[in-house]
């Protein structure tokens, strides 16, 4: 149930839906006082969240920032979590923009940095249907004929916590010792590092798949832009995510 409802609530906490009611709002209110206070509420929520600028400086101090030497070491395990990749109308997969992810597995795996990949992800949909992310990456992962016996797949988490549960039972059944590098998106991160620490697991952050760019200030980023409101709700999810996984047990 709770899994459900989570899935259901996120969408009442993005901006565009919050601009929404309130164009609703606006347009629909009989009280002429209502009608005004919520189009001007709605073009101050729209500057802001297309701002890239502020999405900007928001991002880089909510980011994991790159690992300084956590590749310098040698590692049982690293660990790469789903949610880079998709099911297309055939029953297969894709990889999606947050590819990143897995490419830097592999990267640390080759370079041998890592004796071991394992790669955590079922399906998180609602009507997950039968595609496994985890079962379709270690398809790919034989194409890029990296050995069986360096692979571990867990296909049935449907989201982070149970990334972490699931992935513990395996790496204690596999007699690896930590500490292990945890691979994910950037953003992703501050959350993941700490339902993983949570769960008893040593891991290194090893973040991925950074969608901001540096500190440098640019024009375009006083222009609206409404990829960044896009992007914003990616954030919005990751802090009421960090704020209530804190609070779980």
């Amino acid at each position: 149930m709770y899994f459900i409802f989570s899935k259901l609530l996120v969408i009442f906490i993005y901006p565009f839906t919050w601009i929404l009611v309130l164009l609703a709002i606006a347009l629909f209110a009989k009280n002429k006082k209502y009608k005004h206070r919520s189009l001007i509420a709605a073009i101050i929520i729209a500057v802001v969240f297309s701002n890239p600028f502020l999405f900007n400086k928001f991002a880089n101090m909510w980011d994991t920032p790159p690992p300084k030497d956590a590749d310098t070491a040698h590692y049982n395990c690293v660990i790469v979590l789903g949610g880079f990749s998709n099911s297309n109308r055939n029953g297969g997969g894709y990889f999606n923009p947050s590819a990143d992810r897995f490419l830097q597995g592999i990267k640390l795996l080759l370079n041998k940095k890592a004796g071991h990949i394992l790669i955590t992800g079922g399906n998180g949909n609602l009507a997950p249907g039968g595609f496994r992310e985890a079962l379709w990456v270690q398809k790919q992962l034989k194409e890029f004929n990296i050995p069986d016996s360096t692979v571990l797949i867990e296909s049935n988490s449907r989201n982070t916590v149970e990334n972490a549960k699931y992935t513990k039972q395996l790496l204690d059944s596999a007699h690896l010792a930590s500490p292990y590098l945890l691979v994910t998106s950037a953003y992703h991160m501050p959350r993941s590092l700490m339902i993983f620490k949570k769960m008893g697991l040593n891991v290194i952050p090893y973040p991925a798949n950074y969608i901001t760019r540096n500190n440098k200030v640019e024009a375009s980023d006083f222009v609206p832009d409404a990829g960044v409101l896009y992007n914003w709700n990616t954030y919005i999810k990751e802090i009421i995510g960090y704020v209530v996984n804190s609070f779980a047990k």
